[in-house]
């Protein structure tokens, strides 16, 4: 069963095989994949489950990769997820195309795995810093997820899984306001089916884990919207 906090790639790749070898190693290093074999899939997949990170073939049919990338930079909501565009075209003016049209890396086939893989890390530690375990702090309240800490101040808190990983959330995206449902896909995976009411159940007991010792409420609850840190 895919975890949770595992960060989501989406991969789109019109070459079966290319798309295996990719998908496989990306698997193997923690991520969620999800795969898209043409342009119109992916603008699809997209609206369905947003993904941390979007690997693009640039040559695709129908829908090219530079026009998917274009159309998804200049919607606000996606604008922020990064994008590796992969290319056979190594002219630099071709390069400079695809950054122009918003890609966040361009790399060049063929290319190394490992390679493509570190940049992809590289992207991830900009969008999702606790799932390659960076130490996330807000106001007075610091999460180590390497060692699956909170404090607050000087103390340390007591969360169960849920909260951590419901405050983990939160933390790397301090004033979004997050809905009951991208929560649900968020924390606990979109392929377990919770109740929403659930989300309300945890976030009560994470408050009160973060005001166990005393200080104010950090969580804001936003009317038929959802919940925001700060």
């Amino acid at each position: 069963m895919a975890h949770t906090s595992q960060p989501v790639v989406l991969l789109v790749e019109d070459e079966p095989a290319q798309r295996e070898v990719l998908a496989y190693n990306l698997e193997s290093e923690g991520f969620r994949v999800v795969q898209a074999a043409n342009g119109e899939d992916a603008l699809m997949m997209v609206d369905e489950d947003t993904p941390d990170i979007i690997i693009l073939d640039w040559m695709m049919p129908e829908l090219s990769g530079i026009e998917v990338c274009r159309r998804l930079k200049i919607r606000p909501e996606t604008r922020g997820i990064p994008i590796i565009m992969l290319s056979a075209r190594a002219e630099e003016v071709d390069r400079i195309r695809g950054l122009e049209t918003g890609a966040d890396d361009y790399v060049i086939k063929p290319y190394s795995v490992l390679e493509l893989m570190a940049r992809a890390r590289v992207q991830l530690r900009r969008v999702r810093p606790s799932s390659i375990g960076v130490v996330l702090e807000w106001d007075d309240i610091r999460l180590d997820p390497e060692t699956h800490r909170v404090y607050r101040g000087n103390s340390v808190l007591k969360l169960g899984p849920t909260e951590f990983r419901l405050l983990s959330t939160f933390m790397e995206k301090p004033g979004r306001v997050w809905s009951r449902e991208q929560l649900l896909d968020r924390v606990w995976g979109r392929d377990i089916y919770v109740d929403s009411r659930t989300v309300d159940v945890h976030i009560g007991r994470l408050r009160k884990s973060l005001m166990q010792n005393g200080g104010m409420d950090p969580l804001r609850t936003v009317r038929g919207a959802g919940y925001a840190l700060g």
